[in-house]
């Protein structure tokens, strides 16, 4: 049952992003909450977050397919592999100029959860394939 709860949360979760309802994906979160970025620092608390979110959705529009999604036994640490389509609306400070430019990247993300909600989200991607892709 745990592993069942955690692999709907996450799934939840993806959701919501799909969706462009942030406010979906800040439910998933608990408290204490860290969000590890690819290429940047940690930001700590879910309004940390929300206010990633809404640089993200400034200067990137991104669905993700060809999710999968494992979860351990007891719930409590869960994984995600997946592909980003997305388009660069606006220029990211210290990345390339934007012009609507379209991506495709492969992507994960590593979570830790308590109590059915995620208190620790990580993703990667390979930075250098996107900046290719963009330029």
């Amino acid at each position: 049952m745990p592993r069942a709860r955690t692999l709907d949360t996450i799934s939840r979760y993806y959701d919501a992003f799909n969706a462009g309802d942030t406010a979906g994906m800040e439910a998933q979160l608990g408290e204490p909450f860290a969000h590890h970025v690819n290429e940047g620092k940690i930001r700590h608390g879910i309004e940390a977050f929300r206010e990633f979110n809404k640089h993200m959705s400034r200067c990137y529009r991104e669905q993700l397919t060809d999710m999968v999604i494992m979860a351990n036994d007891s719930g409590t640490r869960a994984a995600a592999e997946f592909i980003v389509n997305g388009v660069y609306l606006e220029t990211d400070d210290g990345l390339p100029e934007a012009h609507g430019q379209s991506y495709v990247l492969p992507a994960g993300a590593f979570f830790t959860l308590d109590e059915g909600k995620i208190t620790r989200v990580v993703t990667y991607y390979n930075l250098a394939d996107w900046i290719a892709q963009v330029s």
